[in-house]
């Protein structure tokens, strides 16, 4: 029936009001055409979803649905998401049914992609109620694409954008999946997680991506509850920040944010922040070595911040006490003399965290309840934890205002911390301001502390409960701030600008002194400020004089002569808008009074000086304009009729009106009045006549320069009169001119403007306006369209110039009234693309009426082009008016693209800079909020049109064309960037140029010169952004250029000769092969995706007039698209062939068959096999001639084996039944007995036939080319030549073309194939060994599935093969052939490769060939074994057992290959939580044997040298030298370990650190030999890993028991060794009291040491431990080291018999330098302020300044230290001290002591 009888009967509530919308844009509302919107978007919508649901049905993915989830994504930029909440649920399921089709071409899953993410974006819309969407799709989808198994044999090609849309794609459906999902996650990727593999990281990445983490509370079993504490156990476990760990930390840094307080984080706290701390890289310790890992896996600082923000708050208060030791521990980092690469994540800390907490706040206090888990109301953020964190942060951050990275960081910092407390954040900072405005000679400063000012503006000026004396620091600072408006510092003048403006947005200025006498209810703030603002006037003034000055220095004759030059430099020009903008602003917020003085003021400025019309013209014109836009009225008065005096008395005479060079005045007067029009067009009205008379007089100058202005002055007059903009943005609405009893201006201070309350006057153009519009066209427009329309006709002459000035007066009447022309006539261009659905556009109403009698006249100057072109082509200038024309026409309707859109950018940056982030909900100024109504305007306008393609299009689109092949390349260029726009614009229309274009190509045309041929190849390359011709998706397309391109090598246009044409080609086949994306053969729509829409159909509000499908047009619609695949195929099929065409054309030069084999590389898919031809092709091109081509076709060879792979029949397994071993309740990691029988047993091998069966067939052509000797002969040639020598590398491409061989044909080849491998392993070249070890390794991998007797042939012919190999390796090699083992065993089962391992297990070291040989020996081992990873527990321990013996080792190269193989075969024992222990060898047991041989070394006293001979000597040396040996491999095993095992071993290692102290040199020297360097680096490394708490104690126990060590050099490096295990464990220690007081203990006991270095090192680590804040300077110490100083001094004896016992210091000598050093330890441990115990401690010092060496010497360098490190701010310093110590103190920093 009828849509209304239909809803009457089966719907009898439709007729009650709609559901509300989602959410809206509400600065639609606010258009002033804003009540006509609701219509139309019902309008727009109800097509949107019929259309859709529509092309769904008839199976109609391309153009239909594309087109229209396009205009959906449209739609929402209009209007929001204003659908109902049924409809947004039915787009959302619809497009996830889109995206998940599972053969879906790429492009368009990506364009639903985008739109679906779209649509989820504000998870608050839709609860998990209303959506669930399934995950496994999504997995498959991830799975396909980005672990795709056959994008690197080039069978599919994505494009690079795919990961990121596909990632964010996933986490925007995350919310929705079902209750469920956590569990099937778990079962589904737990199997991957093998720490020893790279599939770890895969489960991580999928866990990070995938896992729900906002269930509700009542779900939590469900989910995170499920993983957590495995997980967590594993992050704690793990301490050697493997790739993975990032991921792991962002998943729990996800799961915090989204579940505050359901999770109890106390517990790992201190774990948390110490790798947090670690994470930053900080350089500690003297001489630190870092572990590249570190560099590069380390967390993300946005992820760690997440992760503290959200632990905070909650009654325990931890994480808040640990965030305060974080910064206190890091804050000397920030000071402005430190930089390294450490200090952009110090900076994003500074800068995320406070913006982290003010999201929290908002988030609990502010924002609407939704759906997702609220904060409960234990662990909401108290003021006094935002107080306490603001307190911790606050000093670093004004530290960081003057880092050498910038202020941008702490500024938006401050911005933050500020809206929380001003009272603790603005006075510091206004502290530093102050003097930085003084200073002349730190412009750094000025601009830092500025940029900080303005992040804190609206804070300071809105004062408010906390800071209520905030304002009255407004009008000092902007006083001051006058001084920056300097000509000669951009930067310092641009930010003056900047916070000048910034101040008076906020800000009325308006004198409020009159109030003090009228009310006397006012605060004593607010009667501060009244008195102030009697100085605005002062201030506008003397900024205005300020600005005059900048204007003066600036003139174009002072910088530069009279040149050629229009423009402006770009400093320039950003000061003119800095200028303009600023003054705008100003004089927009003044009061009337203020705002009369200074109009007269630049009235007078203006007319009493004549300025040249570049630069200073401008500025000044600017600032006239700023002021007749804020009150036309007064304003017009004073200036239009005093220019039209002057330009008109100065053309009275008609000689003027041809001068080549006007007068200066006339010109300035000119610019002036075309700037002041500028304004409310309803204002210029009074003035039309005289504005008319000007133009008549000065439109037809001849001087360029005069009549562009007078075209100027039209655009403008033009402009003001048709278009719609709002005519003020004042800061609170209505202005400020009413009187003070009855409004009291004070109030708005940084007031926020109100959304619902704007009031926004709007210019709307008035009929008088519109008819004077139309008489400015008539006049000044018509004669011209007549001229020109005679011109291109051949019946009228004209100059050059003339024609020039018609143009330009054409162009700027186009540009003036581009809203008000009608768009363009003309038929739709039919047929481009066959559709069942309609394509059609769009209307928007934007509030204007047509001026219907120009249509006509808009294309009379179409054949002006061809014309030109024919008649004067080198009359560039006219062409290039014509371009613009032609542009405009087609683009302008009221702005321009480029403009919206740095508009739209300018504007984000304005509110970044200046919102609310705390309390939100548009708390925006008034000015910013019109701003965005207006933004909204223009959005309208871009979009109104939509991109219909006519025939006018059509005809002007082919004059650009003519344009980009002409002669000129100036002309061409603009043209082309013309032509792009254009293509970019409108639907379809690139099929209906493409043809045109290759017309130039065409090998048989002979007229096409060489300008036309490179104008056309630029025309299908494209520009960066837009289309790129040669390579639309589309294989209509395709097959058309593509083939083109090649045989346009034929073309008689073409020469090799000219660089810039071989360029181009290069640059095209190098864009093809970028953009390239697979393109679809299959576009079936699956059945779940029709019911979906047709529900989509049926939906009410909108429900659309529209029945259902009949079942014709639904056949008809799978007809269409079964043709459609059909044609796909066709096309693709055809493709080929012709390329294959086109290369074996007979005499088409080299470079272009190139190209041509390029393309067809591209064409290999993985769902269709290459056709035969195309085969044979490639298989012949392995012997091409030109390298080139040999690479693209081993790949593609490759690939096609690839894809003729059969496919193997999978068995499920049961491991339990295998094993013989019960299903276990708990699933447990580790060796169990249900994956024991994967393990390599030699006793248990498959020695026999049973288990290797499988069936053969063969590829014809593959296999004929393989089995001919001559063929293989010849590409075994090519394959080892070098390609660049040095830089070769095993090349796993051509590794791949082997495994498909084998893998496809079995041993067919072998026997062609022997002879060769045997020569190529008897040469030791490089390249034949390389070629050798890809071809086996290709061999090993492709004999997967073989049979038993071939696979054992094939090893009968491998093991000499390798024993040959593996004896004739070198340095060259020795890494080819690794890879090749290690390629070769890559996910295999140990057990298929016995033959290989028995191979390499024979005797690794044997010595035959000398070191090198037994070194690359146990490389390649290493590399076999390590693939297999816990699968071989055996062959581990059956090589150390033969290893054990040979640690003593003498090579070096050796003895660090052993450390290596040492490294994996421990690597398996890990202790990771809830796994059983493995079968491995045990570091244990390991280290236990080798300290046994290590004890003489422990036991001895004298100094270890390494005094052993380079050669094993023959009989047994003594222990001693057995036990150097043997250290010496131990130390190479540690540092190995240090970098790659998961955990350290940390108990057995504490029993070697003794020795290594002992050994370690205490210099930083190279010369030392190998074993001390190796120690010190051992130490270096250990000293950085990472502490379980529970070890602690140990380190500490031998750290003490060192201490007592008789060896000095023990005791110093104890030091050095402490100083970076507590810093990369702060948290752990300090969670520990005890261990921080042994720490002390140890410290200041070392302290005393006898030696003199030692106490100079403790000194130093304790100032560093003060530092961190890890020891505080309390009273007991400072009482211990002043009790020491007192010690009393041995006399002096008399030295006349040379005496030697003085060398000896006497006990208290040392107790005495232990006290000055301790407190020269403290002075020196806060190098950046002054405490309040430090002049206490200075003036002790300095008691000892006399005293004997080296007590002296310590004091000196103290005090120069001081002095160094204080001597920036000295003048704050000066405050802490008295004025009698300030005496003492200059004289001991300036007095002769200090030099000596």
């Amino acid at each position: 029936g009828t849509p209304s009888t239909r809803a009457g009967c089966s719907k009898p509530l439709s007729v009650m009001a709609p559901p509300p919308p989602q959410k809206e844009i509400v600065y639609n509302k606010l258009l002033p055409y804003g009540e006509r919107l609701e219509a139309e978007a019902a309008r727009f919508l109800a097509h949107i979803k019929d259309n859709l649901a529509r092309a769904v049905q008839l199976q109609e993915l391309w153009p239909g649905g594309l087109f229209w989830t396009r205009k959906l994504s449209t739609y929402i930029r209009l209007y929001g998401r204003k659908f109902s909440r049924e409809d947004h649920v039915l787009f959302i399921k619809l497009l996830y049914e889109l995206v998940t089709i599972p053969r879906l071409e790429i492009s368009m899953m990506q364009g639903f992609a985008r739109l679906l993410i779209n649509l989820l974006k504000k998870k608050e819309l839709l609860s998990r109620d209303d959506l669930e969407l399934p995950w496994r799709p999504l997995y498959e989808m991830l799975e396909r694409i980005l672990y795709s198994k056959t994008e690197n044999l080039g069978l599919n090609w994505f494009p690079n954008s795919v990961e990121s849309v596909l990632k964010t794609l996933v986490k925007s459906c995350r919310p929705y999946f079902p209750e469920d999902a956590t569990a099937e996650m778990l079962d589904e990727w737990r199997p991957l997680m093998c720490p020893f593999d790279v599939t770890m990281q895969k489960a991580i990445t999928y866990f990070e991506l995938f896992l729900p983490t906002t269930l509700p509370p009542a779900l939590h079993q469900k989910g995170f509850k499920l993983w957590f504490d495995e997980f967590i156990g594993l992050w704690v476990s793990v301490q050697n920040l493997p790739q993975w760990e990032g991921h792991l930390v962002n998943l729990f840094a996800r799961l915090a944010t989204d579940n505050i307080g359901y999770i109890d984080w106390d517990p790992y706290v201190p774990k948390i922040f110490t790798r947090i701390l670690r994470s930053l890289n900080l350089p500690v310790g003297s001489n630190q070595v870092v572990v590249p890992r570190f560099l590069t896996n380390a967390y993300d600082v946005g992820h760690a911040v997440m992760w503290i923000t959200a632990m905070m708050g909650g009654p325990s208060k931890l994480v808040q006490k640990h965030l305060s030791g974080l910064f206190n521990s890091i804050a000397s980092f920030y000071h402005p003399s430190n930089n390294g690469r450490w200090l952009n994540k110090l900076m994003k800390l500074l800068q995320r965290l406070p913006s982290g907490v003010v999201r929290r706040l908002h988030r609990e206090r502010y924002k609407k309840m939704t759906w997702l888990t609220p904060v409960p109301e234990s662990h909401k953020l108290t003021d006094q934890d935002v107080t306490d964190f603001v307190e911790c942060i606050i000093q670093p951050v004004l530290l960081a205002m003057f880092s050498k990275t910038g202020s941008l960081e702490a500024a938006q910092a401050l911005q933050n911390l500020a809206l929380m407390r001003p009272e603790l954040v603005i006075p510091p900072v206004l502290e530093k301001t102050y003097p930085a405005l003084e200073t002349l000679t730190e412009p750094h400063q000025l601009t830092a502390t500025l940029s900080c000012v303005i992040g804190v503006a609206r804070s300071l000026v809105s004062g408010g409960k906390w800071f209520p004396e905030g304002p009255t620091h407004m009008l000092p600072l902007l006083m001051r701030a006058l001084p920056g408006v300097d000509p000669n510092d951009f930067s310092k003048c641009m930010i003056t600008f900047q916070f000048i403006a910034t101040f008076s947005t906020l800000v009325p200025l308006v004198d409020c002194s009159s109030v003090l006498q009228e009310r006397d209810d006012l605060s004593e703030v607010e009667r501060e400020l009244c008195s102030a603002t009697a100085e605005f006037e002062d201030f506008v003034l003397q900024f205005m004089d300020r600005c005059f000055g900048l204007i003066e220095s600036s003139t174009l004759e002072q910088t530069r002569e009279e040149t050629e030059t229009e423009k402006m430099t770009h400093l320039e020009s950003l000061v003119e808008l800095g200028l303009s903008s600023t003054f705008s602003t100003i004089l927009t917020q003044c009061s009337k009074d203020i705002f009369k003085v200074a109009l007269e003021k630049v009235f007078n400025f203006a007319v009493s000086n004549i300025f040249e019309t570049r630069v200073a013209g401008r500025m000044v014109a600017d600032m006239c304009r700023a002021a007749v836009k804020c009150r036309p009225e007064e304003s017009l008065k004073l200036f239009v009729p005093h220019c039209c005096n002057v330009i008109t008395h100065l053309t009275v005479n008609d000689d003027v009106l041809r001068d080549e060079e006007l007068d200066k005045e006339l010109l300035w007067n000119l610019q002036l009045l075309s700037e002041i029009t500028r304004v409310d067009g309803k204002k210029l009205l009074v003035y039309r006549e005289q504005l008319g008379k000007i133009l008549q007089r000065t439109l037809h100058l001849t001087c360029k320069q005069g009549y562009i202005l007078s075209c100027n002055l039209l655009h403008h007059l033009l402009r003001s009169a048709t278009l719609i903009y709002p005519t003020e943005y004042c800061s609170v609405p209505g202005g400020f001119d009413k009187p003070v009893s009855e409004y009291f201006p004070i109030k708005d201070w940084g007031k926020p403007g109100d959304l619902w309350n704007l009031d926004i006057q709007w210019h709307v153009p008035s009929s008088e306006e519109i008819n004077f519009a139309f008489y400015l066209l008539d006049t000044f427009l018509q004669p011209e369209l007549i001229r020109l329309e005679h011109y291109a006709a051949g019946k009228l002459e004209m100059s050059r110039d003339d024609v020039q000035q018609c143009l330009a007066i054409v162009h700027n009447c186009l540009i003036g009234s581009g809203n008000i022309l009608p768009p363009l006539k003309g038929e739709r261009v039919a047929h481009l693309v066959p559709s069942l659905v309609s394509l059609e556009e769009t209307k928007l109403y934007t509030g204007v009426e047509y001026a219907l009698f120009l249509s006509d006249n808009k294309f009379l100057f179409l054949p002006l082009a061809g014309y030109i072109l024919d008649n004067s082509e080198d009359d560039t200038k006219s062409l290039f008016l014509i371009i613009k024309i032609i542009s405009d026409v087609l683009q302008f309707q009221g702005s321009h693209k480029h403009e919206f859109d740095s508009r739209w950018k300018s504007f984000n940056l304005v509110k970044k800079s200046m919102e609310n982030r705390l309390q939100g909900k548009k708390q925006h100024i008034r000015a910013l909020l019109i701003d965005r109504v207006m933004l909204q305007h223009e959005l309208r306008t871009l979009t109104m049109e939509g991109c219909e393609y006519k025939t006018s299009h059509q005809e002007m689109i082919r004059d650009l064309l003519c344009l980009s092949t002409s002669s000129y390349g100036q002309v061409r260029s603009k043209a082309q960037q013309a032509f792009f726009t254009a293509l970019g614009t409108y639907n379809f229309c690139c099929r209906d140029i493409i043809p045109l274009v290759l017309e130039f190509l065409r090998p048989d045309r002979q007229d096409v010169t060489q300008k036309q041929f490179k104008g056309a190849l630029y025309c299908l390359l494209g520009n960066h952004s837009g289309v790129c011709l040669a390579n639309l998706h589309d294989w209509d397309c395709i097959a058309q250029t593509w083939p083109a391109i090649v045989s346009s090598g034929l073309s008689k246009a073409m020469s090799l000769e000219k660089p810039s044409i071989v360029r181009l080609f290069d640059d095209l086949a190098e864009k093809i092969h970028r953009q390239y994306e697979t393109i679809g053969l299959d576009f079936a729509v699956p059945e779940k995706c029709i019911e979906i829409a047709v529900m989509l159909q049926k939906s009410e509000h909108p429900s659309s007039d529209f029945t259902g499908l009949c079942s014709e047009e639904i056949q008809l619609g799978i007809q269409r698209q079964k043709e459609k695949n059909a044609e796909a195929v066709r096309n693709y099929e055809n493709l080929i062939n012709m390329l294959l065409d086109c290369v074996e054309q007979r005499n088409l030069p080299w470079k272009f068959e190139h190209i041509s084999i390029g393309f067809l590389s591209l064409l290999l898919r993985d769902d269709r096999i290459l056709p035969v031809r195309a085969i044979k092709f490639f298989v012949q091109c392995l012997n091409h001639d030109a390298i080139v081509v040999r690479k693209v076709a081993i790949s593609a060879v490759a690939g096609i084996l690839k894809q003729l792979k059969r496919t193997h029949k999978k068995v499920p397994i049961c491991p339990y039944e295998i094993s013989g071993s019960p299903k276990p309740s708990s699933i447990q990691a580790g060796d169990r007995p249900d994956n024991q029988w994967l393990h390599y047993d030699s006793q248990s091998l498959p020695k026999t036939k049973e288990a290797w069966e499988s069936c053969c067939f063969a590829e014809q052509i593959i296999y004929d080319h393989f089995s001919d000797p001559k063929f293989v002969e010849q590409l075994i040639k090519f394959l080892s030549l070098e390609d660049r020598k040095g830089k070769d590398k095993f090349n796993p491409r051509r590794f791949c073309l082997f495994k498909g061989l084998f893998r496809n044909f079995d041993d067919a080849f072998l026997p062609v194939l022997q002879p060769h491998l045997e020569e190529l392993v008897a040469d030791s070249h490089e390249s034949t060994q390389r070629c050798v070890a890809e071809i086996i390794a290709g061999l090993i991998r492709g004999s997967k599935h073989w049979t038993f007797e071939k696979v054992e042939k094939l090893w009968k012919l491998l093991c000499p093969l390798l024993r040959t190999a593996l004896s004739n390796i070198t340095v060259e090699t020795y890494n080819d052939w690794g890879t090749c083992i290690a390629t070769s065993c890559e996910s295999r089962d140990p057990r298929k490769l016995h033959w290989l391992f028995e191979l390499l297990l024979e005797s690794p070291l044997s010595g035959e060939g000398g070191s090198f040989v037994d070194a690359c020996r146990l490389y390649v081992l290493q590399g076999g074994l390590a693939q297999q990873e816990w699968r071989v527990p055996e062959l581990l321990h059956r090589l150390l057992k033969y290893l054990e013996p040979k640690l003593t080792q003498v090579y070096k190269n050796v003895r660090e290959r052993i450390g290596s193989v040492l490294t994996y075969i421990f690597m398996i024992d890990v202790s990771l939580p809830n796994t059983a222990a493995t079968k491995s060898p045990r570091v244990h047991e390991f280290t236990t044997r080798i300290l046994e041989n290590l004890k003489p070394l422990m036991e001895a006293d004298e100094e270890i040298q390494n005094h052993v001979m380079e050669e094993n000597g023959i009989g047994e040396q003594d222990e001693r030298t057995q036990g150097i040996k043997l250290l010496k491999t131990i130390l190479k095993w540690l540092m190995a370990s240090a970098g790659r095992s998961f955990s350290t071993a940390v108990t057995e290692q504490l029993q070697l650190l003794p020795l290594f102290f002992k050994i370690a040199p205490v210099e930083n020297d190279n010369s030392y030999d190998e074993l001390k360097r190796d120690a010190k680096m051992c130490l270096s490394l250990m000293s950085q890993g990472l502490l379980y708490p529970q070890q602690v104690p140990l380190v500490l126990q031998v750290l003490k028991q060192t201490a007592r060590s008789n060896s000095w050099h023990a005791r110093y490096t104890v030091l050095t060794y402490l100083q970076t295990m507590v810093f990369y464990n702060l948290f752990i220690f300090l969670n520990n009291e005890e261990a921080v007081n042994d720490i002390r203990w140890l410290v200041i006991k070392l302290l005393e040491d006898e030696q003199l270095e030692v106490r100079e090192m403790a000194a130093t680590t304790l100032s560093g431990l003060l530092q961190c804040n890890f020891l505080t300077m309390d009273g007991p110490m400072q009482t211990h080291f002043e009790q020491l100083c007192k010690m009393r001094l041995p006399k002096k004896r008399k030295r006349d018999l040379g005496s030697v016992v003085d060398t000896i210091p006497s006990g208290d000598l040392v107790k005495r330098h232990a006290g000055v050093l301790g407190l020269s330890a403290c002075i020196l441990s806060s190098p950046y302020d002054v405490p309040t115990w430090m002049p206490q401690l200075l003036m002790d010092l300095s008691a000892h300044l006399n005293d004997p060496q080296p007590i002296e010497m310590t004091v000196k360098k103290t005090l120069s230290n001081f002095r160094r490190t204080h001597h920036d701010n000295w003048q704050e310093h000066k405050q802490q001290f008295t004025d009698d110590q300030l005496l003492v103190l200059t004289d001991l920093l300036v007095s002769p002591c200090y030099y000596a």
